[in-house]
């Protein structure tokens, strides 16, 4: 069975937590990829930032539901939900768009389960960590990629 190891890419393009949204936007124009880990100042993950988040920008802005009984208010949402989008949406920079404490794999994490985790949690791009290095990522493209060869 095919492991990360032989179907991640090792030249991984990465952003900086304070890369704008333009520059993010550009690169994974510019390479034609739908993701990249976010790195610190020290080069270590911190998270990833996909098409998603560059998306999430442009939707419409969504009011929590509430109900007044007797001049009380009830939210049926999480106000703070509200203001943790209202964030994402106006973000200049990577590190207020990124996804911290992002789902990653190993080396040797086989195929099957690579596949059954982008499905199953909706992830586009897993970046392949050995220990708390960076070594590699898999995009979508890299599974279909296995059913050709």
């Amino acid at each position: 069975m095919l492991t990360a190891r032989d179907i991640m890419n090792r030249e991984v393009i990465t952003v900086t937590d304070e890369s704008t949204v333009k520059e993010l936007a550009q690169i994974l124009s510019l390479h034609q990829i739908s993701g990249v880990p976010v790195i610190n100042n020290n080069g270590k993950m911190i998270g990833v930032v996909t098409e998603s988040d560059l998306i999430f920008q442009t939707k419409k802005v969504h009011i929590p539901t509430v109900i007044t009984i007797l001049d009380s208010v009830f939210y049926l949402e999480s106000p703070e939900k509200m203001g943790d989008e209202m964030k994402k949406m106006a973000g200049i920079k990577v590190k207020d768009i990124l996804t911290s404490a992002p789902i990653t794999v190993t080396e040797t994490t086989q195929l099957d389960e690579i596949a059954t985790i982008m499905a199953e949690k909706n992830v586009h791009t897993l970046p392949v960590m050995n220990g708390d290095t960076l070594v590699g990522i898999i995009g979508k493209k890299d599974i279909i990629r296995t059913l050709i060869d």
